[in-house]
């Protein structure tokens, strides 16, 4: 993809930029030579990414935008296009989460969680290609989630909104397709990763969430990412955790659904003393400080992927 922009180097623009995998997705980016533009509701954790990008010895640029707002958002792509050159790539990484039975989820938590990861991504996609279109040209990835191949207990905002997620995607990669765009849509299926997302997610359970093992480091999804927006795969799973959950739900639905049973509840109710320490939803409104983009279970997360390290090795 970068060979398409000789004149200067290529730009990738990630929403959800200030924490968490948008934020590990830029530094990332940001070591391959890429310029890096940063979309999210808050300013002090855009500053801090900022700063993160600006260590690798790159140029960033920051909008403070809200996915839900299309116009808002088609304004700070625009912006960052001015300031960074044509946007080569767009990560559609923004997303929250709520927990608890469906039953204890005020609608207004469940709209909000549909809004910014489902719609956010919509409003992102359209944003991309506003600016991709007159080109003919463009690399799109939006973060997915395990989840599509089996929703979760105690996340049905989020499963159905990443389902949608995916379904979008294998929709608008086929219309383009048949345009004969250069445009490509990828998607990819992280498994459970070690971000502040689940500090920052309402939890209806009693106590904070936590991810359900196997739980892996945000670096590992981040070169995932970096991999399908250079190379236009339409979907990547990034580990052979998620990869086998999606073989087993299709031939074994029944037992899987049985494994999730006994392990999607208590499994994500945390009772460790840093989890409750941190959690500050922001579900409706982005903090006053700087977020990470590591959370608290790093003990238990893996640094690799053997399915990732293959791919790299053979792709």
């Amino acid at each position: 993809m970068p060979q398409d922009y000789p004149a200067h180097p290529p730009v990738v623009v990630i929403t959800g930029g200030s924490s968490g995998i948008g934020r590990c997705t830029a530094g990332i980016f940001a070591g391959q030579g890429w310029r890096v533009g940063l979309i999210a509701r808050g300013a002090a954790g855009l500053a801090a990414a900022a700063d993160d990008v600006r260590a690798a010895g790159t140029r960033v640029a920051v909008a403070v935008a809200d996915v839900t707002d299309n116009a808002a958002l088609a304004r700070a792509a625009a912006g960052l296009e001015a300031e960074l050159g044509p946007v080569t790539a767009w990560v559609n990484a923004a997303g929250n989460g709520v927990y608890g039975r469906f039953v204890d989820v005020p609608e207004a938590e469940f709209r909000q969680v549909t809004e910014v990861t489902y719609l956010g991504t919509v409003n992102g996609t359209r944003a991309a290609l506003a600016l991709m279109r007159p080109r003919n040209k463009g690399s799109i990835v939006n973060v997915c989630s395990g989840v599509v191949f089996h929703g979760l207990p105690l996340m049905t905002s989020y499963s159905g909104a990443k389902a949608a997620v995916r379904g979008f995607g294998q929709a608008l990669r086929i219309e383009l397709l048949f345009e004969k765009s250069r445009i490509r849509v990828s998607t990819v299926f992280p498994p459970a990763v070690n971000t502040p997302f689940f500090a920052h997610a309402i939890s209806h359970m009693g106590w904070p969430a936590r991810p359900v093992p196997p739980v892996y480091q945000p670096d590992v999804i981040a070169r995932g990412i970096y991999m399908a927006a250079r190379s236009g795969r339409p979907e990547m799973t990034i580990s052979g955790t998620v990869a086998c959950f999606a073989l087993l739900s299709r031939i074994a639905p029944i037992w899987t659904g049985a494994v999730i049973r006994r392990l999607g509840v208590d499994g994500q109710r945390s009772r460790e003393d840093a989890a409750v320490e941190q959690a500050q939803p922001t579900v409706f409104a982005p903090s006053d400080q700087a977020s990470c983009v590591h959370g608290v279970f790093g003990r238990k997360a893996r640094r690799w992927s053997l399915q990732m390290t293959l791919r790299r090795l053979f792709s």
